[in-house]
């Protein structure tokens, strides 16, 4: 990895805590960021691995209810139901990210232009699902039917694309679906889980060989910063979207792409 300062990875890692669990794409907003300030990594892996950060923030807020889940397993058809369907929506993304993962980090990520085209499409499609209301028919994340929670997986493959965004692109999927607004954004957070620990874990296997001990500081700047802005992000989300909706997203989404595409075509 290059020689980067600890300031620019603690900034890029506060983008990642605060945009991962909103649907405006975390990566779209950190690849767009450093590409601006010059940040480069080896194949793009401080991109990834700093979402280790945010993956404890949201462990730890759901911890009491993972391990209440853990301990029902066993006894607990509801429970079983659920974990069967995390999983079952995990794997269309899982396995498509593993196979096409060469084509994803050395061509979609090098494409800042194409990142300003799907954060204004996305803001357009959340605005639009904001508006048109689909009237909910599911309201609890573990009753969903397996077909529901495989629907919302295969939604979760539009995120492969830098810019859709994976929480976006699973609540707009379940929005469209029945899905109420609060249980959108829970089953998202849900489905971040084993999501972001496979690209981690993989993206850290396929980067074992380059990534260096000079690599260490600036990735673990990013990982706190990611750590501590996830955390305020996860504790008022939910009650955010089910007092006001997923509207603010979607033109936050419009700005920063927009914005984006001026940018480039002014300096490149």
């Amino acid at each position: 990895m290059e020689s980067q300062t600890i300031v620019e990875a603690l900034l890029l890692g506060m983008i990642e805590g605060m945009t991962e669990f909103i649907p405006v794409s975390s990566t779209g907003h950190i690849l767009l960021a450093g590409h601006f300030l010059g940040f480069h990594s080896t194949g793009k892996a401080f991109e990834i691995l700093i979402q280790l950060g945010a993956i404890l923030a949201i462990l730890s807020v759901y911890f009491h209810r993972l391990w209440q889940m853990l301990v029902d397993l066993p006894h607990d058809r509801v429970t079983r139901h659920f974990v069967l369907g995390i999983l079952v929506a995990f794997l269309p993304a899982a396995v498509i990210g593993a196979l096409a993962h060469g084509f994803i980090k050395t061509v979609l990520f090098e494409s800042p232009r194409l990142i300003c085209i799907m954060l204004i499409i996305g803001g357009l499609v959340l605005l639009w699902v904001d508006r048109f209301k689909p009237k909910p028919l599911y309201h609890d994340v573990e009753r969903f039917p397996l077909r529901l929670y495989l629907q919302i997986g295969l939604f979760q493959c539009l995120s492969l694309i830098p810019g859709t965004s994976r929480s976006g692109s699973t609540i707009v999927g379940a929005l469209l679906l029945g899905v109420d607004k609060r249980a959108a954004a829970e089953f998202s957070f849900f489905l971040a889980m084993p999501t972001m620990v496979g690209a981690f874990a993989f993206d850290l296997f396929k980067n074992r060989n380059v990534l260096t001990s000079a690599d260490l500081p600036i990735i673990a700047a990013g990982f706190i910063a990611a750590f501590v802005a996830a955390l305020i992000v996860v504790r008022f989300l939910l009650n955010y979207v089910s007092r006001h909706g997923y509207s603010l997203f979607g033109w936050w989404r419009l700005v920063i792409g927009t914005v984006g595409l001026a940018a480039l075509f002014v300096w490149g």
